[in-house]
């Protein structure tokens, strides 16, 4: 009788182990499957988003140099679908989100070329506002991908 009862914890320790195993490693394959899509869309459409502070104030100077400096350079890129650019009052913030025929394309333009385009928008809004420093700082820069 004494046996039986031993074998009998042991069996219950055995499965409370083997519950608790599964349930981690559930867990742990779940976020790598969560993170795994991300790396199989390089050949799909994706979207480059990104949010800026724009007080209200300057949020014509904003527009204007947008369509002067990035508008021209974004449809010479190859794999560039189109943009759209929001702006929410209440937080003074936008959005801008840029649609690119796949990540591969998008990531293929030089930063050098991407930085270097970055400063001649930031000197424009300088010169427009008569600042010394941009007033657009970047808040969130990431990506979004279509979902079925």
């Amino acid at each position: 009788m004494k046996i039986r009862f031993r074998n009998g914890k042991t069996i219950k320790s055995l499965a409370l182990l083997l519950i608790c195993l599964s349930v981690f490693l559930f867990q742990i394959n779940s976020q790598i499957l969560n993170a795994l899509p991300m790396e199989n869309y390089r050949d799909e459409i994706v979207i480059e988003e990104l949010r800026l502070k724009v007080p209200a104030k300057f949020k014509e100077v904003w527009l204007n140099t947008e369509k002067q400096i990035w508008e021209p350079w974004l449809f010479s890129q190859d794999g560039f679908l189109g943009r759209q650019l929001f702006w929410d009052k209440e937080k003074e913030e936008a959005l801008i989100l840029v649609n690119w025929k796949s990540k591969k394309l998008w990531k293929s333009i030089p930063m050098s070329e991407v930085n270097a385009l970055q400063e001649k928008f930031e000197e424009n809004v300088k010169t427009a506002l008569n600042v010394n420093k941009n007033p657009f700082e970047l808040i969130y820069e990431g990506e979004l991908v279509k979902q079925g």
